[in-house]
């Protein structure tokens, strides 16, 4: 069987059912019935005919060949590292974690917001900060986010100093994204002092990119003397050797957890992390896990302060939502655990040693070291240092040229003897050195303790390890479990063939700064994906360089902004934004630099054509760009797309056509082709890169021909003019590029398009079945949808009182993720099924709404009390079923088990319903104690589910 035909979850006969029920003949009726003409691609796509699961791994194979992985000794922020393998196989290669959703709905996600749990507390003991949040992109893009957050805090000054010990991609990308928001940028070498006023802060080194160590005490004291706020980009490794950041008096501090773990994957994706004194809580990007309580007092994680998510604040938000790497931050914390402090301390005490003996044994051999002291990094004069790199390349030996006559030889966790005496050889010296003298600065080795709490210092057997993956695994609902209905997050089947590949050494254990000689595979893989996107998209080009959707949109509009200002069009800084757009959107634009206006939605959902006419005529020479999400958020495919991106261009603007809805258009519909200037894709979604838990993501974007220019630069080039650098390395997180990959190659034009529809088709189907309980907020053409649907519950929460929010929690004791809650109109529910689920699971998410119907129908008679009602008291743990006490006039069976199939098949949540604003009352980042969960198991309950 081809691969498409397992990726699709109806199969012939049930198609054949779900087209009946709808009235259609075919899926090319029902397409051509939702969506309008003027859009619909004239001709198939032109892609190669598609290849089974083993062709696509044979192919893989042969791309994996074509690297030559030299053993990697250039540093430069990615360091050699070994994956346990019982980390990698129970958490990088295990569906489970891979394909779990952001965890929104805190009472199904209690295992991955553990973990998240465990990195904010390696990363705050680390620091020595008061909170961290749950990972960032990656080191360059987390430098920048650190200078935003500055900017927010520190609103008089204008100046940003950056150290020239920070790594070159990270002086690049944070120049480029501080300049994109008016801020100065000075790059100086800050161990010679701090001069001038007006700062908003500086990013210190610490180690420096050639591996020295200076005390950063006097730098930090002179920019808080200036009222400036100091961010130490600093070696997590390192800091378990080293005075933290925190105790040396840093406000931020910031770096990359790659080591922690991770393979290289030729440049990510990697977990970068960010952590902070108490005071700039409230101005952290990213996300935030969170301690609060459950309805019945038992301890529980959520994301706080979620009031900073662009789905809410929008264009008020402090950073992006899709700024995380989760599954790579859940590796990285999984490492801690198991290797606890002693053991990380170890392995740092190892990569130190092996760095001073061989540093020793040049110095012995007449061979100059540049620093006396270093941590890892050892940099070697030389006469000539691209001599020496090209001759240990030859040798399998991968170091770096700093400069003409410097070489940096940057140690990792496994290095050996023959890798040591190998090394040494390059430089002409034969004679290696053991336990040589430590070279660590005896004022910075650190005084304070880290990962103390007992989840680091009691699972470090590899059955313990095992247990305690599986244990925090099982307390979630991913897609290995049921379908996760959630409109444009498009959680559809993960291709095993192309997952299984990036963990293959040929492509994982690459360093992104390997010279293109040795790296013919994966730039060749890189080069045919962009082109199957270029043809995918009907774009003139593709940068896959931004490792999330948020970040596509922000290289996107940074594009944007560059060809206007490249036009002379300095004065076009607003970028329209229709209330039914995507909600990353607005919180983009403002990153941009851009000003946020907002065009109305008409009656039927579609963007108010009047109101978008007042808005270009008011502010039409300022006019950036128009932000369109299509088909619309709302659901469905807007007849008028071509006269709003006419009517945009006409006023001199640009059209961003957003492409988190791209599972309705793959195959059917290009963007470029129907007006649109540059599109994110979000790889995760339409292209099967799994979520992760909330990352990795992919956003590559898609430009016309006169944008092309300003398509993110390489940010280790200097000479490199093009547009502003996103992310740390040329391709971003190439790592899980195989995945997207795979699945276009054995989907072909044909397979791409099949999914397209049966997502239209199976949206539909729901939204038929459904209508009558729950009534569809928005339909198109014909009175369909694309290929999600709102139900529109506002109505049933005026006779019942019973939320959304109420139907969310109570999905979850029918085994289910509930649909994207209140977005983008409050009060309902958005449902989007994909291509990947059968009628089967269709079915019965439909049984499990339509039972909370009927129980939202009792309040509503009257035949039960809302208060006490078991759709408000929801979910149920397994504990407080079998309880004796049990105070509900409703059974125990109705509560656990409304429908019949759950006794063949039962999930529990481990907490009941959360309590929201507890947690952020009570702020509470790091892991609690152990008693904290010692509550008794008969603790009496009142009818609301207070102890």
């Amino acid at each position: 069987m081809d691969y498409i035909s397992r990726h699709i979850g109806p199969d012939q006969e049930e198609q054949r059912e779900l087209l009946d029920a709808l009235g259609y003949d075919s899926l090319d009726a029902l397409i051509a019935a939702a969506v309008p003409s003027g859009i619909l691609a004239g001709k198939p796509l032109d892609l190669p005919a598609a290849l089974s699961e083993y062709e696509a791994q044979d192919r893989l194979r042969e791309l994996a060949g074509k690297n030559t992985v030299l053993r990697a000794f250039y540093g430069q922020g990615f360091s050699s590292t070994l994956t346990p393998p019982v980390i990698r196989r129970g958490v990088v290669e295990d569906a489970g974690w891979y394909t779990a959703y952001t965890p929104y709905q805190a009472e199904i996600s209690q295992g991955r917001l553990e973990a998240l749990l465990n990195f904010q507390t390696m990363v705050q003991d680390l620091t020595g900060l008061d909170i961290a949040n749950a990972s960032l992109l990656d080191e360059a893009s987390a430098a920048a986010e650190a200078v935003g957050l500055m900017s927010r805090a520190v609103k008089k000054g204008r100046r940003v100093l950056l150290d020239s010990r920070l790594h070159p991609q990270v002086i690049k990308v944070t120049t480029e994204r501080a300049r994109a928001i008016d801020l100065e940028v000075e790059v100086t070498d800050l161990t010679q002092g701090v001069v001038g006023e007006d700062l908003v802060g500086a990013v210190l080194a610490y180690p420096g990119t050639e591996g020295d160590i200076v005390d950063p005490r006097p730098v930090i004291e002179a920019i808080h003397e200036r009222g400036g706020l100091v961010a130490v980009d600093a070696d997590i490794l390192a800091l378990t050797l080293l005075e933290s950041p925190g105790e040396l008096g840093a406000d931020i501090a910031i770096g990359t957890t790659q080591r922690f773990g991770v393979p290289l994957f030729y440049g990510g994706p990697h977990a970068a992390y960010m952590a902070v004194k108490a005071k700039l809580q409230r101005q952290l990007p990213g996300r935030l896990v969170g301690v609060s309580k459950d309805a019945e007092g038992y301890p529980a994680y959520r994301l706080a302060l979620q009031t900073r998510e662009q789905h809410i604040r929008r264009e008020r938000a402090t950073s992006n939502i899709c700024t995380a790497q989760a599954l790579l931050a859940v590796t990285a914390s999984m490492y801690a655990v198991y290797h606890g402090p002693e053991g990380l301390k170890e392995i740092a005490r190892e990569v130190h040693q092996r760095a001073a003996d061989f540093a020793t044994a040049l110095e012995n051999g007449g061979v100059k070291v540049k620093h006396a002291q270093f941590f890892d990094t050892v940099a070697v004069e030389v006469d000539n240092a691209q001599g020496v790199v090209d001759a240990l390349a030859e040798a399998g030996y991968l170091v770096r040229p700093i400069d003409a006559t410097t070489v940096g030889v940057s140690f990792g966790e496994d290095t050996t003897d023959a890798d040591v005496a190998a090394l040494l050889g390059g430089f002409g010296v034969d004679s290696p050195v053991t336990d040589s003298p430590a070279r660590l600065p005896e004022a910075l080795e650190r005084a304070t303790e880290f990962l103390t709490h007992v989840t680091f210092n009691s699972i470090h057997s590899e059955t313990q390890m095992m247990r305690y993956i599986r244990t925090l695994g099982d307390k979630d609902l991913a897609l290995d479990r049921t379908m996760i209905p959630l409109g444009s997050c498009t959680m559809k089947l993960n291709p095993t063939a192309g997952l299984e590949a990036i963990t293959w050494p040929g492509f994982a254990n690459v360093h992104p700064y390997t010279p293109d000689a040795y790296t013919t595979g994966w730039r060749e893989l890189i080069d045919e994906i962009r082109s199957w996107l270029v043809e995918i998209t009907g774009y003139a080009e593709v940068s896959v360089q931004p490792n999330s959707g948020a970040t596509g949109e922000l290289a996107g509009l940074l594009a944007i902004r560059a060809y206007h200002v490249a036009n002379g069009d300095t004065e076009r800084d607003i970028c329209l934004i229709p209330a039914s757009a995507h909600g990353t959107n607005a919180a983009s634009a403002t990153l941009a630099n851009l000003r946020v206006v907002v065009v109305k939605t008409a009656e039927d959902g579609s963007i108010d054509l009047a109101d978008l006419e007042e808005k270009l005529d008011k502010y039409g020479s300022h006019v950036a760009a128009i932000m369109l999400t299509y088909p619309s958020t709302h659901g469905v495919y807007e007849e008028d797309v071509r006269v709003v991106c006419d009517k945009v261009h006409a006023a001199g603007g640009q059209v961003y056509i957003d492409g988190a809805n791209m599972n309705a258009l793959t195959g059917i519909a290009r963007p470029g082709d129907f007006g649109g200037d540059v599109s994110h894709l979000n790889l995760h979604k339409t292209f099967t890169i799994p979520h992760g838990g909330g990352g990795p993501g992919v956003g590559p974007i898609g430009v016309a021909e006169h944008l092309i220019p300003f398509l993110p630069g390489d940010p280790t080039d200097p000479e490199d003019t093009r547009g502003v650098p996103v992310a740390s390395t040329l391709y971003g997180s190439a790592g899980v590029l195989p995945i997207s990959w795979s699945y276009i190659a054995m989907s072909g034009a044909e397979g791409l398009r099949s999914a397209t529809a049966h997502a239209v088709l199976n949206a539909n189907y729901i939204a038929r079945e459904l209508n009558d309980s729950f009534p569809v907020l928005y339909t198109g053409a014909n009175g369909l949808v694309g290929h999600e649907c709102i139900l529109d519950l506002r109505e049933l929460t005026d006779q019942s009182g019973v939320t959304a929010a109420d139907v969310a929690k109570r999905l979850i004791d029918y085994g289910f993720h509930a649909p994207t809650l209140a977005f983008p109109v409050a009060g309902t529910l958005m449902v989007e099924p994909t291509e990947s689920e059968d009628k089967a699971e269709l079915d019965r998410f439909i049984a499990a709404m339509r039972s909370i119907r009927a129980e939202i129908q009792e309040i509503i008679d009257g035949a039960v009390e809302y208060e006490r009602s078991v759709i408000h008291n929801a979910p149920y743990t397994a504990i407080s079923v079998i309880r004796d006490v049990w105070p509900y006039e409703f059974s125990r069976e109705q509560a656990a088990y409304p429908v019949d199939t759950l006794a063949r098949s039962k999930y529990f949540p481990p907490v009941r319903r959360i309590d929201e604003a507890f947690g952020d009352r009570n702020l509470q980042c790091a892991c609690p104690p152990p008693e904290a969960f010692d509550i008794l198991l008969d603790m009496e309950l009142t009818p609301n589910n207070e102890a």
